[in-house]
């Protein structure tokens, strides 16, 4: 059953894949949670906790934002975080990476049940690449080298998802035919620089920060999987 609350999943893109870190995405993360200068925390969870990763975060959301980094690791520049703070956050930002190591880690620190608690009271929930697979039942994924399905996601979303749909070779024609063969269920693909904002389970819209990137929903059609692509409204 999909998590009450609103999640925004980016298939690629925000302040990670931009030059300057500015990001018509990451504006509309801010937005959304209806402050001036909202709490962000960041967690990198999937890519091991980087440094670099945090700094560029860090620098993306200066001076229009409370921002934090959520560290599980604890490394030289991040001290471990208590996944409580999540609860004080009006938006949570996950990074890319690991799907699979991802999922781990955070089961093992009890974060799924504080991002369920903080969705329920108002948070926003986002996270691009590994950081949208994760809210999905499954997801295609690079954790274990080649491209794979994995049935192991949190379930806060129905289906199935896959980022980077057309801007990764391989990422489309997989994804089709597992959604097609049953070895994951139906979902949606959303390409770099697009995101989809759900509200308690359904989409509310698609957007994207360039003209040229879609978005769709993949269904199963006699053993096949089959696109429908979703309006997307071009931020900016």
């Amino acid at each position: 059953m999909a998590v009450p609350g609103t999640i925004v999943t980016l298939g690629g893109g925000g302040f990670s894949m931009s030059d300057d870190g500015g990001s018509a995405i990451d504006d509309l993360l801010l937005e959304l949670t209806g402050r001036g200068r909202p709490r962000v925390c960041f967690v990198p969870t999937a890519s091991g906790d980087s440094v670099d990763y945090g700094r560029r975060f860090e620098a993306a959301f200066a001076g229009r934002a409370q921002a934090s980094v959520l560290s599980l690791f604890g490394n030289s520049a991040y001290d471990y975080s208590d996944p409580e703070v999540l609860l004080e956050q009006d938006l949570i930002y996950v990074g890319g990476g690991s799907t699979a190591n991802l999922l781990a880690i955070w089961r093992l620190h009890g974060v799924p049940e504080v991002l369920r608690e903080a969705a329920a009271a108002g948070t926003i929930l986002a996270g691009l690449s590994a950081g949208m697979n994760c809210w999905f039942e499954a997801s295609s994924t690079d954790s274990f080298g080649p491209l794979a399905p994995l049935s192991d996601g949190l379930g806060f979303l129905p289906g199935s998802a896959c980022p980077h749909y057309l801007g990764e070779p391989g990422r489309r024609e997989l994804y089709l035919d597992w959604v097609g063969s049953g070895a994951v269920p139906e979902g949606h693909a959303a390409d770099d620089y697009t995101a989809i904002v759900w509200r308690d389970g359904e989409i509310v819209e698609a957007v994207s920060e360039r003209g040229d990137r879609s978005v769709a929903a993949v269904s199963r059609n006699g053993g096949a999987g089959v696109e429908t692509e979703l309006p997307v409204r071009v931020l900016g």
